[in-house]
């Protein structure tokens, strides 16, 4: 085990009910596997995600909160190989070993020894299964505050983007739709441009949000939702539908949208949580889609993100519309909850 100088307390957010956040005093983690990593956390953020215990949609009490982190590594364990104290990493928001069989099958997100992260709204974090969890960014910790917000999109938002663009088979000649205009679906929009897709179309009725989506490559945003949207999708695309379409929201009006505006023979990436949705088996089996989605396999991706935010060719940070410190984190939930903020970073 290789350590640097910790503290003993540290501060945290915490989430005792919904609505109710506050930052408090808490005992700095520490390793407890030898498979383990403890991160000084540099900058972490609230995710779509957090607003729904916050909300009171699912239950909460008494919970650390955060998911979404890069920071520089100060403790290791002693069977950790890859990644050393002092190295400034991304993680996912999904704990895996990126070696079972279905880690390499390119689902980390699932894997055998795997879990999800938790507790990164804080000043350090404990990462489980380091060296299959984190990636090591080249050239230590960036000096540009943008591009540390962006290696900090990748980590969750950027990835469940990219993941979801992939899903749908975001490519050269295709057209995309992107339904949600929150940081994940915004990110979808960038991800399905990057990767090459001929048109993409973005759902939003907030001009802010229709803004982005267009600086990140949207080519047409369309403001009707559920079955008048899906109806726009196809006259935009001769009355076929598009070849891919990304769910980027959970709830049960977005899936329905999805599936409609889908071609027969289309892709559909659903990466909203899921909440309170089903399916029609009669509707699906005639809908002619393919389904893929999840929890976005992150870890599979974040290499090449990191590579290609270090090059510049992709900012996903402007997802960031607030920033705050740590202390203020439950300002940010209130902002992103009244949707005054797309996503709030958190200065740690």
């Amino acid at each position: 085990m290789t350590t640097t100088d910790i503290p003993a307390t540290m501060r945290g957010v915490i989430m005792h009910a919904p609505g109710d956040v506050t930052v408090e005093d808490r005992e700095v983690p520490r390793v407890v596997e030898p498979t383990d990593a403890v991160l000084r956390v540099e900058a972490a953020c609230i995710c779509g995600s957090d607003l729904w215990p916050y909300r009171g949609v699912q239950p909460v009490e008494d919970q650390p909160m955060g998911h979404e982190y890069v920071g520089t590594v100060v403790e290791v364990g002693s069977a950790v190989r890859d990644v050393k104290v002092g190295d400034f990493v991304v993680g996912s928001f999904c704990v895996s070993d990126n070696s079972c069989e279905i880690c390499t099958s390119g689902f980390p997100s699932r894997c055998v020894n795997g879990g999800f992260v938790g507790g990164t709204q804080a000043q350090y974090t404990r990462i489980p299964q380091a060296d299959g969890t984190l990636v090591v960014v080249p050239g230590g910790k960036p000096e540009d505050p943008e591009v540390i917000a962006s290696l900090l999109a990748a980590s969750d938002v950027l990835g469940t983007g990219w993941f979801g663009a992939v899903a749908a088979q975001a490519g050269p000649g295709k057209t995309i739709a992107v339904v949600g205009d929150g940081a994940v679906g915004l990110s979808a929009v960038l991800a399905a441009k990057a990767l090459g897709a001929e048109r993409v179309i973005a759902f939003s009725r907030h001009e802010d949000r229709a803004a982005l989506a267009r600086e990140f490559g949207a080519d047409v945003v369309v403001a009707e939702r559920g079955d008048e949207g899906a109806a726009k999708v196809k006259e935009l695309t001769g009355g076929l539908g598009a070849h891919g379409v990304v769910e980027a929201v959970g709830n049960q009006v977005s899936m329905d949208q999805a599936i409609a505006s889908c071609r027969p023979g289309g892709h559909v990436g659903f990466v909203g949580v899921s909440h309170g949705v089903s399916l029609d088996g009669q509707s699906l089996f005639f809908a002619e889609v393919s389904l893929l989605g999840g929890p976005a396999p992150v870890r599979r991706f974040l290499p090449d993100l990191i590579d290609r935010i270090l090059a510049r060719e992709i900012d996903p940070g402007k997802v960031f519309t607030m920033r705050l410190p740590l202390e203020q984190a439950a300002e940010g939930y209130e902002a992103m909850d009244e949707r005054r903020a797309i996503k709030v970073l958190l200065e740690v």
